[in-house]
């Protein structure tokens, strides 16, 4: 699905994972599911473009919803997977999240594991080798993504602003769609190490200047960062 100039999107509200396009190449935000695998070619090749044409996948945190095919590019193509260097362990399965779930509604729980069971959720991938990245970095690759540390979701949260995209990938900092209650417009995610520091975190978005904030669940935003921020902080009574 394309969403603006250099910026596309596979998956859909449930998960989703995007894709930066520029005349250097394509770089992968987020890997979503193993199944996603079959979406990103599709995608590719509506682009005029192919699995030849990535050159990194930087991912928001090490949760499995978010690695999905990330190994298989980096094992069958070479292509190198970058990740905060806090989430470095947790992307290669050497440590698990420490969250609660929170709030639930039966059809919308249901959903998002019905959703993840038929993407193959349920039978992670994790890394062997990645290559970590700190807050400030930014990365030579496509759209020159800039990594900003948003610690909370997870210790190595990170969300990536790519201006030639005039966008910023929240990952899982922040969603418009709760998976657990079918909730939409910008909210706290569910599955969070620590709620409060997530919600501190989002100060690091403020100088940010993105019309698209893309989260790794729910409907992309177009209405900016700060009016993002503002709903989140609204709905979390801070």
């Amino acid at each position: 699905m394309r969403l603006a100039p250099h910026l596309h999107r596979i998956g859909n509200d449930i998960v989703a994972a995007y894709l930066v396009d520029t005349d250097e190449g394509v770089t992968v935000i987020d890997a979503g599911m193993t199944g996603h695998w079959h979406d990103l070619q599709a995608e590719l090749a509506d682009m005029g473009r192919s699995v030849n044409d990535i050159r990194g996948v930087v991912l928001t945190h090490g949760d499995s919803d978010h690695l999905g095919f990330a190994e298989r590019l980096r094992r069958d193509h070479d292509v190198p997977v970058y990740i905060h260097e806090a989430d470095a362990a947790r992307a290669r399965g050497e440590v698990k999240a420490d969250n609660s779930w929170g709030r639930m509604k039966l059809g919308a729980t249901v959903g998002f594991f019905w959703y993840a069971m038929r993407k193959g959720g349920l039978r992670t991938t994790h890394l062997t080798e990645v290559v970590a990245v700190h807050n400030g970095q930014v990365l030579d690759l496509p759209g020159a993504p800039h990594i900003i540390g948003m610690p909370g979701h997870s210790p190595g949260s990170v969300a990536i602003h790519v201006p030639v995209a005039d966008a910023v990938f929240v990952g899982d900092a922040m969603t418009t769609r709760h998976v657990l209650t079918g909730q939409r417009g910008p909210q706290p995610a569910p599955f969070t190490d620590d709620p409060h520091q997530a919600l501190a975190s989002l100060h690091h978005l403020e100088s940010v200047q993105a019309s698209w904030v893309l989260p790794g669940h729910g409907t992309p935003w177009s209405g900016g960062v700060a009016e993002a921020i503002r709903t989140i902080r609204t709905v979390a009574g801070t």
